[in-house]
Parts: structure tokens; sequence; C-alpha cells
């Protein structure tokens, strides 16, 4: 690669960035005729797979995307200025009952009081795909993504481990793996702390017409997956029929995950705070873009995005070079 071709590089780079964080990419996408997708999770349908050990959504899951789980060597694995600790889940790949860097999907089991009852309530949790996701939006790294069709997608070797996504994530989401990634390469030392994972909604699946592992193994029909707009009106008319509620239609500003349930969701979440179980289900909470902190947060990291983007962009191009050569 020449001078001058990486000056291209990098403009290109930095001003792709600079769309993606300033909503224009967003914009330019929802002009195209890509079809968003969406999923409509019925609560009255999950049992959580109580006669099964794991839950056949989860087993799912983590048997697509095994290939993509982090593999760190132990001699990276240690703490980077400032910080004193680092997060590692190598040796506890086992977990199933919360998020983790090995496990992107699990289901919740919780005691809701309602009607003078005790009931059990199962909650499949993972990404909600937000329309207007804080993670994407406010990545430094540029190393998030909302993605036409509608999920949010991490790429893993841009991803620095920075943790802003989690941060500013509703319901913390994505779980952070130390000793792997692009840092390892750049300032092993200084910078970032490793790779953030999450569900990223079977993306590969669902540009080849497929659909959500997940959603293929639930044996109740309690996930389903389609075009947004008719899972949002199939979450309407469950609602409905149930008398029942919706979460996620405006949570975050909205999202791409329609949950129903017979339950208000301000009885399930008090109970998930009772039970100290994460994630929680604030009911309304808002767009941490749309406060005066946010908006400024945004504005501040765009050029640095971009800047971090034409870096990215210049080192996979002398990547390409050495193979190339």
């Amino acid at each position: 690669m020449n001078r001058r071709e990486f000056l291209r590089r990098s403009l290109a780079a930095g001003v792709g960035a600079s769309l993606a964080l300033t909503g224009l990419q967003r914009v330019r996408a929802a002009e195209g005729a890509v079809t968003q997708f969406g999923t409509f999770i019925d609560l009255t349908r999950c049992d959580g797979c109580k006669d099964r050990s794991l839950p056949l959504c989860v087993d799912a899951c983590r048997e697509a995307n095994w290939d993509k789980f982090p593999q760190p060597r132990k001699e990276d694995l240690k703490p980077y200025w400032p910080q004193k600790n680092y997060e590692d889940w190598s040796e506890k790949q086992h977990v199933t009952d919360r998020l983790t860097p090995y496990n992107w999907t699990f289901v919740q089991e919780v005691e809701v009081e309602h009607g003078g009852q005790r009931v059990t309530v199962y909650i499949p949790r993972r990404c909600m795909h937000c329309d207007n996701p804080p993670c994407a939006n406010l990545c430094p790294f540029s190393a998030q993504e909302k993605k036409p069709q509608g999920p949010v997608v991490i790429d893993p070797h841009v991803c620095f481990g920075g943790a802003k996504c989690r941060e500013v994530c509703p319901w913390h989401i994505p779980q952070r793996q130390a000793g792997v990634g692009l840092y390892l390469k750049v300032a092993p030392k200084f910078a970032g702390g490793g790779v953030m994972y999450k569900c990223d909604l079977c993306y590969g699946r669902i540009t080849r017409g497929g659909i959500p592992d997940c959603v293929e193994a639930c044996p109740r029909g309690a996930l389903a997956f389609g075009p947004k707009e008719e899972m949002r009106q199939e979450a309407h008319r469950r609602a409905g029929s149930l008398g029942g509620y919706i979460y996620g239609e405006k949570e975050n500003g909205g999202t791409s995950t329609f949950y129903v349930s017979a339950i208000p969701f301000e009885s399930i979440n008090k109970a998930l705070l009772a039970a100290k179980q994460q994630p929680p289900m604030p009911v309304g909470v808002g767009n941490f873009l749309d406060t005066p902190n946010g908006l400024a947060q945004a504005v501040l990291l765009a050029p640095v995005a971009g800047l971090v983007a034409a870096g990215v962009a210049a080192y996979r191009g002398l990547q390409g070079g050495k193979k190339d050569g």
C-alpha cells in the first residue's frame, strides 16, 4: 500500500464512521428496499424447557455460535493500564444462567405476584437489537453497526473491548472477554481489554434467507421471527387477546424485540430486582442518546471514531497487502 492509497482508505473509513455516528447511514439504509426483521417473544408460551437440563433456544445458540467464541491464550490474560483487573470467562464457558462471552442468550425464571397468586415467569434474554442503539452509535472504535435488516452486530476484529457499549445499554447486554482482539496487536498494555460479545440475531443466517437458531429450536412457538412490522402487529394481536402487555416497543426508543406477557412488566421488573436477577426489565427506559450527556458524547466521539476507523482500515489494508504479496 502506498501513501496515496493509505490516505484514500483512511479518508473513506473516517467519513463512513462519521456518517454512522450522525445517523445519516441509518437514514440511507432505511431508504433502501431491505426488509427489517424483528422477533416476537410470547412469555405465556415459554416454560423454560423445564423438563430439560438446558432450554433448547440456549442450546441451539451455543451450538450455532461455538466457532465464534473467544479462545484467549493464557499468556495474554493480564491487566492493562490503568485497570488492575480483567474479565476472563474462558474457564467458565459452561455457565448458562446469565449472559457471558460464551453464552449469548439465557432464560430467566422468576416468581411474580399477580392477581393474588405467585406465578412463575420464564423470560428469554439477549440483545434487543434497538432501533437507535447507543451501543453502536457511541462505540469509539466503530466496532458495532446497526444492520439494515435490523440486527446490531459487533465486529470482533475491530472491537477493543472498552465496554462503552455495555455502559450505555439499558440492559448491559454485551459481555467482555480479555486476551483476544485487535488491542493485542496495537497496544496490549495500554488500550482496550478484549472483545465484547453478544447475540447478532444469527445475522449470517438472516442474510441467507434463514431464521435465528433460537427461534427454530423453540418447541412451544414462544419465539417468532419475521418482518418487523408483522412481529409488532402479532404482538399487539396477542396482547389484545390476552388483555396483556408489550415490552420492547417503546423502551430505549424502540427495539426489534417485542415481548408479550399476561402480567404487567412493572410487576415482572419488580420481581427481577427483588430476586437480584440481571438484566431487569425497566418499563419505558429511555435512550442514553436522548440525554444531553449522550448527545454531547456522540458529538465528541464522532471524530475519534473516524480516526480509529481510518487506522483500522489502514491496518487491514496493510495486512491484506502482506497476504497479497
